[in-house]
């Protein structure tokens, strides 16, 4: 068992449809038709939504992912329409609310590795394929590899693990121009992350994005694929401080790998493997956690956190 360890009630804005409320974010429709999406102060880990939030977490997620759109822009479109907050609803909701295209989305997690770690490493360890990929012998936890891989998973709902899948499945699932037109999109997009962030010291190990289909008049599909969601955050990648980057090790990072290793220490009192809900963060997690991620925004973007 899995999942939220208190989910929270929607909060009720005139003329906004509550459609969701995933692990981190909120979404709605406003009268247009257009999605609205509320980055909250939510962390997971483990398949959980854990019971204490980082504070100024969903501003940062969505403030990060508006610069990358910005890096991103000649490259892929993205789903952005505005930035304002709806009439009526909640003051703290500034800074976190993203006012976006419908799309369809496609039901794929598009990975993009150039680092070797996590469940790619466990993969690796027992036939030396990712996602049927082969790789190299002789590669440990942080070996960068020969060139960045794609590496796709199924979208899970809450409480479930997203699962590796190869290319040939996402191929079945979407079709074979749409699987090559998100391993290129998504191989494009890791390349240039890489590049900036390898420039401002940071080591970008893996990411995940999303996409989907415009809708064309009446409803259909289109053909032009769109970067959605959240986009090279702490939340969806690993992000490596590059001086002290060492293979064969765990890595420090700038993302939520510091509420991991908390939770499966001893001072947690906790077995992720069980089924008994997550413990409340020490505050001093929460406040580390919280530096972790104004440290990566100001590192990647240049700009101080206010």
């Amino acid at each position: 068992m899995s999942g939220f360890v208190e989910k929270p009630e929607p909060v009720e804005v005139p003329g906004l449809v509550h459609l969701h409320t995933g692990k981190v974010r909120d979404l709605y429709r406003n009268e247009k038709g257009d999605l609205v999406m509320v980055a909250s102060d939510r962390m997971s880990a483990y398949d959980w939504v854990l019971p204490t939030e980082i504070p100024d977490k969903g501003r940062i997620l969505t403030q990060l992912s508006l610069w990358w759109f910005d890096q991103l822009a000649d490259l892929v479109p993205n789903h952005v329409l505005a930035t304002e907050i709806p009439e009526g609803a909640p003051a703290d909701w500034a800074g976190r609310t993203l006012v976006c295209q419908s799309l369809s989305m496609l039901p794929v997690e598009c990975v993009a590795r150039g680092y070797l770690t996590g469940s790619g490493l466990a993969e690796y360890r027992e036939d030396r394929t990712v996602c049927g990929i082969a790789l190299p012998e002789g590669l440990v936890d942080g070996s960068e590899l020969p060139s960045p891989i794609f590496t796709p998973a199924t979208k899970a709902e809450v409480g479930e693990h997203d699962e590796n899948v190869s290319y040939e499945e996402v191929a079945r699932r979407v079709g074979t121009e749409t699987a090559a037109q998100l391993r290129q999109a998504t191989l494009a997009v890791y390349n240039r992350g890489r590049d900036i962030a390898r420039d401002r010291g940071i080591i970008l190990a893996d990411t995940k994005f999303e996409f989907g289909h415009a809708l064309a008049e009446g409803g259909a599909d289109g053909h032009e694929l769109v970067l959605a969601d959240e986009v090279l955050t702490p939340d969806s990648s690993r992000f490596w401080p590059a001086d002290e980057w060492q293979p064969g090790r765990p890595q420090s990072s700038f993302d939520k790998q510091f509420v991991r290793d908390w939770l499966t220490s001893p001072a947690s009192g906790w077995d992720h493997r069980g089924e008994q809900p997550p413990p409340p963060l020490p505050a001093e997690v929460v406040e580390r956690t919280r530096a972790k991620y104004v440290e990566a925004y100001e590192r990647l973007t240049g700009s101080r956190w206010a």
